[in-house]
């Protein structure tokens, strides 16, 4: 947090992932008042959620910005069957809609999935995390009211997909993020991610857009607030 503060990185979004963290974080929340936590049951951890995690959901939720990190992947790294991950995810999209709040959605190699899922509830919003879809997949995203965080997979050379997708996205749409302790942007390949590192991700954002750098943070910035209501 002090890395954090030294760059120019003020305030964070914190989600949980399953219901052994929602407490330490709670208690994070409480003694930061920099930090607004989500709180949510991620497709990775399937084996480890439960039915009375639902039930005890709607608890957390009350003092919180977000439902999330929830989700679906379909890369070989989760080992669960899209069914187990679906069960988890819609309860918690019905849970969002039930408490006015946003998702903070992961969507690795699942984003038509998820783009499916999201069209059977109108008036969900939220923001697709680390979005590493196509221009089309962004579009339709884009127009059921979403947004799209950008991590530091845009800082690497490889990546030309997405960072021709930045270039499109509108910038009332644009969040940028860490996805903290992974994902570090290309100059700390190999490291552990941190919110410091945010500044490198802007600073690529605003090159790629050929805009001020200052500008883009100010517009993110508002962007944040104004999705999850901070």
């Amino acid at each position: 947090m002090q890395h954090a503060k030294d760059a120019g990185v003020a305030s964070f979004i914190v989600p949980a992932v399953c219901r052994a963290g929602w407490p330490k974080l709670q208690q994070l929340a409480l003694d930061h008042a920099s930090i607004s936590p989500a709180f949510g049951l991620h497709p990775w951890f399937c084996d480890q959620h439960s039915d009375s995690d639902l039930t005890l959901l709607p608890q957390f939720l009350a003092n919180a910005v977000a439902v999330g990190e929830c989700g679906l992947d379909g890369s070989d790294r989760c080992r669960f069957a899209m069914d187990a991950q679906l069960h988890w995810f819609r309860a918690q999209l019905q849970l969002a809609v039930e408490y006015d709040l946003p998702v903070i959605v992961h969507a690795y190699r699942a984003v038509d999935d998820v783009i499916r899922e999201i069209r059977q509830l109108p008036g969900l919003r939220g923001v697709i995390h680390s979005f590493s879809g196509s221009q089309q997949q962004a579009e339709q995203l884009l127009k059921l009211g979403f947004y799209l965080g950008i991590g530091g997979a845009v800082t690497y050379q490889r990546a030309s997909r997405l960072q021709r997708v930045v270039q499109y996205i509108p910038l009332e749409k644009l969040l940028i993020e860490t996805d903290s302790p992974d994902q570090p942007p290309a100059a700390h390949r190999g490291q552990g991610n941190e919110p410091a590192f945010l500044i490198e991700i802007l600073t690529q954002i605003a090159t790629l857009r050929s805009m001020d750098i200052a500008l883009l943070a100010s517009i993110c910035n508002q962007n944040a607030r104004e999705l999850f209501r901070l």
